[in-house]
């Protein structure tokens, strides 16, 4: 079977990646798991150039088929912060909940039209030969007033779906992937990756 390193140890990560592409004739591994640490430095201006930015770098290191992903939160009325800085927001150390409870403060008194909001995923795909492709996927919603939910992880709780009434840590892993930023460009990914073979 072929190797496909996914660029994460998110672990929460490669859980979700797993049951999107879990059809694909690929043996699925995070960096640790094919036994690469790389400190890549992450310095696009978009989710797309980060993405293609570790895809590239961790495809030279293993000569493997390597995915990689950008995703981040833009909250509108916080002028699409934090973005692409979605994890570094804060401090890379500030846990999400610090960093969830901050992001409802700053709406404080915001109503509902305009706490609008949406997570983006760039996921490129780096080949062996050099060729590299990426697709985006995303999600409106918009900024709940508490965090909710136990399921997801990072910006979920707060970010709350109203043709569903939930949060995204509310829905189950099989709904989240089904309607979720990374789902939905994992999806696309997948068209290419089957077109490729």
């Amino acid at each position: 079977m072929k190797r496909l390193i996914f660029a994460t140890g998110n672990q929460d990560k490669m859980k979700e990646i797993r049951m999107i592409l879990g059809d694909l004739d690929y043996e699925i591994l995070s960096m640790k798991e094919a036994g690469i640490s790389a400190d890549i430095v992450e310095d696009g201006k978009t989710f797309e150039e980060n993405a293609e930015i570790k895809a590239s770098a961790i495809a030279k290191i293993s000569n493997c088929l390597v995915l990689a992903d950008d995703s981040g939160l833009e909250v509108d009325y916080m002028d699409k912060q934090p973005g692409i800085y979605s994890a570094r927001w804060m401090g890379e150390d500030t846990s999400y909940d610090i960093k969830n409870k901050k992001i409802i403060e700053n709406l404080e008194g915001v109503p509902d039209e305009k706490r609008t909001a949406r997570f983006v995923c760039a996921v490129a795909a780096a080949f062996p030969d050099g060729k590299v492709i990426t697709k985006r996927g995303t999600i409106e919603g918009i900024i709940g007033y508490e965090q909710r939910g136990e399921n997801g992880f990072g910006y979920d709780p707060i970010f709350f779906l109203p043709e569903y009434g939930k949060t995204t840590a509310e829905l189950s892993p099989e709904e989240k992937n089904k309607i979720s930023h990374r789902g939905r460009a994992l999806e696309l990914i997948k068209k290419e990756l089957e077109a490729y073979n």
